[in-house]
């Protein structure tokens, strides 16, 4: 869709939602609104009923950290108008004691994607009907996705079959770092490379 277009799409939609657009842009060629935590059902509820907008295709949510900013955590919803052949990406910035309205009862698929946003960078949906963990071991602390998450430190949950139970184990990288030394082996290298130890000298 031409950028003419989405602009047009924007304008649409920035009057029609009565001033709950804070900001929007075009990017990668698609529209991409700035809104309010507590107008986010309203605002998804509007896009996929419109006629002109018919965004009823919910792709994903997504969770950015930005620990630098005041409201350090973007969660950013991508919907599909299959109709309108639009796409349109939804920004929500919070902080971290904020929770957002969950989208659950809008579109049910979001169900899944706001647990994992919880569980990997500890954003709060309200009313939503089962946040809990979704990728993290049952008493995990912390959220693995925010930038200031420990890299050691922590356990690891794996089923030992010799012991026939659940096993807590420190964190233990089994693939040591790998060394690039970025020599070309046409132009020669100063070690052997595997299988060059038979030819002659």
């Amino acid at each position: 869709m031409n950028e003419e277009a989405l602009k047009d799409l924007a304008g649409y939609i920035g009057e029609k939602l009565d001033g709950r657009i804070q900001d929007w842009f075009v990017a990668c060629g698609e529209l991409t609104v700035v809104i309010e935590p507590g107008d986010i059902v309203d605002v998804l509820t509007f896009l996929k009923s419109d006629v002109q907008c018919q965004f009823f295709a919910f792709v994903d949510i997504s969770g950015v950290d930005y620990p630098a900013r005041e409201k350090r955590f973007e969660v950013v919803y991508h919907l599909l108008s299959p109709r309108q052949n639009h796409r349109i990406r939804v920004k929500v910035s919070v902080d971290e004691e904020t929770p957002i309205p969950s989208t659950v009862d809008v579109f049910p698929a979001a169900n899944w994607y706001e647990r994992e946003i919880y569980d990997l960078y500890g954003v709060l949906f309200t009313g939503h009907p089962d946040l809990r963990r979704i990728l993290t071991d049952y008493g995990f602390e912390g959220h693995p996705l925010r930038k200031d998450f420990p890299l050691t430190g922590f356990v690891e949950v794996r089923y030992d079959d010799d012991a026939k139970r659940v096993v807590y184990e420190p964190v233990n990288l089994r693939q040591e770092f790998r060394n690039f030394d970025f020599l070309s082996p046409w132009e020669g290298t100063d070690y052997v490379l595997p299988g060059d130890e038979k030819a002659k000298q």
